[in-house]
């Protein structure tokens, strides 16, 4: 196999510069680069009032993500929409929870939050189970999410406020990569949106969680770099154990 020198991450670059990947590229001598495969559009208010959906009829309200909490307050200005003070936020995790400080007083709303999974808040919900939580969400939206909602006969209404669509990457048509580092399914689709004819001949694939595991799988590829494994629980740690063996 030949030796990694260049690694393509399909997510954008990290902030910090001590990030797990720019360690990785200083210890391991080689150069990685960031592009974000995917981004995210917001559905417009009309879209929504079509869907005879409005925030307004809800006194509760779940996040699962930062993206769901930027667009559910544009659509509610959109729509001229007055968020109440009386809400509810029932947040899947903590960082979340205090990114909503962007929007509202943090100590003067009733919010409530998870450690980072949808059971986190399930007993928080059935305290309220009389509510219609209302549920802003991508069009894609993990399964468990609306599974477990249900299965704990969680009475929800979902609202598709933004969509994860494919970004151009025409200008990458002639850059080889030795790695393609993937962290979703969306990204292998974004790679056959911009390249239908993609070979894979001597780049080597690098997924992260079974479902995107699986989409390279059905794109035909091979992985060549999997993880969580029990050796290799992070991303940053497989790749490394990776070129190690092949940089010798």
């Amino acid at each position: 196999m030949t030796k990694v020198k260049t690694i393509l991450v399909s997510q954008p670059e990290p902030k910090t510069e001590n990030s797990p990947f720019h360690m990785l590229a200083s210890k391991q001598k080689v150069k990685v680069d960031f592009r974000s495969f995917i981004h995210v559009e917001g559905v417009e208010a009309a879209d929504v009032r079509k869907e005879k959906i409005n925030p307004a009829d809800h006194k509760a309200i779940i996040f699962t993500s930062k993206n769901a909490v930027d667009h559910f307050f544009r659509i509610c200005e959109e729509m001229r929409v007055a968020v109440s003070n009386d809400l509810k936020y029932y947040c899947i995790s903590e960082a979340i929870a205090y990114y909503l400080q962007k929007y509202v007083v943090y100590n003067k709303r009733k919010i409530y939050y998870g450690n980072g999974t949808i059971e986190d808040l399930i007993p928080m919900l059935k305290k309220n189970k009389g509510e219609n939580f209302f549920l802003p969400s991508s069009d894609i939206l993990k399964p468990e999410i609306p599974a477990t909602l249900e299965k704990n006969k969680i009475n929800y209404t979902r609202a598709i406020l933004y969509r994860t669509v494919a970004s151009d990457l025409s200008d990458l048509a002639d850059v080889y990569y030795d790695i393609l580092v993937f962290f979703s399914p969306e990204g292998i689709r974004s790679l056959y949106k911009n390249f239908p004819d993609f070979e894979q001949k001597n780049t080597r694939i690098a997924a992260f969680g079974t479902s995107t595991a699986k989409a390279v799988s059905e794109a035909g590829l091979n992985l060549d770099i999997p993880a969580p494994t029990p050796e290799a629980p992070s991303m940053t740690k497989a790749i490394e154990e990776y070129i190690k063996k092949v940089n010798k």
